[in-house]
């Protein structure tokens, strides 16, 4: 009988031995598992990192790329209006200087059919010359009002400076209230800052509609 005891407790010991090995590989085993997986998504979290990095990246390139491009963009329209201005003021210099010749002609054509009578060949030749300086000297301050107000309204567009005091604070209504009183330039300079900026298009309709109606 003690022999069969003691038969019986070695089974024992041996399948509970067995049983602690199976748990102990399956614990093993299970630990190796958690191991891969947290080295699974470590990699995938630096991956993903890597392309939130590289997106960002990308995106403030294109923005700088993009400004870049606006500021040509910006430089050559103001070269352009530049140099349409000085064209404008050579070709306005160019007639006057031209109308300038013509009436002094007629004033030589008239001095010479009047030499029977000084007095009134005088008289012709004084007028003639107040006409022509009246009208050269209005034409020179028309032309230089032109051209100052395109320089100073490519001055203001490279600068990127509001129309006028406290514009960016303004809303709309405030904003249309100031338009009446200004000049076509001002307008013209009005549009052009809205527009590289908050660009609300009802202002811009309103700023529309005025230099429509200018003359």
């Amino acid at each position: 009988m003690k022999g069969d005891e003691n038969m019986v407790d070695r089974r024992r010991e041996r399948d509970v031995n067995e049983a602690a090995a199976r748990f102990a590989e399956t614990l093993a085993e299970s630990y190796r598992i958690v191991q891969e997986q947290a080295a699974d998504a470590q990699q995938r979290q630096g991956r993903l990192a890597q392309d939130f990095s590289e997106r960002v990246m990308d995106h403030l390139r294109e923005q700088a790329q993009s400004g870049q491009a606006a500021s040509e963009r910006l430089a050559d329209q103001s070269r352009r209006q530049r140099e349409a201005g000085q064209a404008f003021a050579r070709e306005s210099v160019n007639a006057y200087m031209d109308f300038l010749d013509t009436a002094f002609s007629q004033y030589r054509e008239g001095a010479q059919r009047a030499a029977g009578s000084a007095e009134e060949g005088a008289r012709i030749g004084t007028r003639a010359v107040s006409d022509v300086v009246g009208i050269a000297a209005g034409a020179t301050r028309d032309t230089a009002d032109i051209a100052a107000d395109t320089t100073r309204d490519t001055a203001e567009s490279v600068a990127g400076q509001p129309p006028f005091a406290d514009y960016d604070d303004m809303n709309v209504d405030e904003i249309t209230e100031q338009l009446d009183g200004l000049s076509e330039a001002e307008l013209r300079r009005v549009r052009n800052y809205e527009q590289g900026n908050k660009n609300r298009e009802t202002l811009i309709v309103q700023v529309d509609r005025r230099l429509e109606a200018t003359p």
